[in-house]
């Protein structure tokens, strides 16, 4: 039964990276008749078999552990809470780089883009925002887009909720989370209306454009993840860092958080 619940779920991964069963046989360095036994229960994998096709699939470390558990294997990768003391190193550096990007506004993110740090800069742009929208856990994309979140002071509320929901589909085929999709089919309910024309930046990047404090900001933003983790949580955290487009932008920004 177990090798057959790894066989789905393997199944499943390679369908979504859209090999087949030959690709990936290939890409692993394994027979195709093995791959399509293991596939099918017929076969039992090892441990390393596990891995190295999880590897070749590029499935997420969560996704790994569910392919051992599947397996009837023991998970390979850790997994803690962010307090956990064995993390506190990443913390460390986490909120060192929130508040070293200050005065621009920085949070962090779990998998399911709820907020799990943010910096200085942040709460002055969550004025007026209702109370239920910050009750943890806040995820950062229902307060962008919700009525009662900022999606009223968003400018270009169409261009970037489309750009926000392209992002959801495509982590939802990094990671197979399904909890990702629920999340994009709510936001897909929430208003945006027709958006006014911004500023273009050569057709390779999508600003956010804020109405705060009687002024138009514009902002482009980063993404940046660990590079190296082999623990679950840590590998799932992003730094979602948003930057000036523009020099006024930037001194209001000064004033705002000075």
């Amino acid at each position: 039964m177990q090798a057959q619940q790894f066989g789905e779920q393997l199944r499943g991964w390679r369908r979504m990276r859209r090999m087949s069963q030959l690709d990936l046989a290939l890409e692993a360095e394994i027979s195709s008749r093995h791959l399509s036994f293991v596939e099918t229960g017929r076969s039992r994998p090892s441990r390393d078999m596990v891995l190295r096709l999880a590897e070749t699939l590029d499935v997420p470390l969560r996704g790994r552990n569910a392919l051992l558990v599947a397996a009837g294997l023991a998970p390979h990768f850790p997994e803690r809470s962010l307090d956990d003391p064995a993390l506190a190193p990443a913390r460390r550096a986490i909120d060192m780089i929130l508040k070293g990007h200050e005065p621009f506004p920085a949070l962090a993110v779990d998998r399911r883009w709820n907020m799990v740090a943010h910096n200085g800069a942040v709460a002055p742009f969550l004025g007026g925002v209702s109370a239920k929208l910050l009750e943890p856990p806040v995820n950062v994309l229902r307060l962008s887009l919700h009525p009662e979140g900022l999606a009223p002071r968003i400018v270009n509320l169409g261009e970037w909720k489309a750009h926000l929901l392209q992002r959801l589909r495509d982590q939802h085929t990094a990671s197979g989370d399904a909890e990702l999709l629920r999340l994009s089919a709510e936001l897909e309910t929430y208003p945006a209306g027709a958006a006014p024309e911004t500023a273009d930046y050569g057709g390779v990047l999508v600003p956010m454009v804020v109405e705060a404090d009687g002024r138009r900001l514009s902002f482009l933003s980063t993404t940046t993840m660990f590079g190296t983790p082999v623990e679950v949580t840590l590998s799932e955290i992003a730094i979602e860092a948003f930057f000036p487009a523009d020099e006024d932008t930037a001194q209001a920004l000064t004033v705002m958080t000075s």
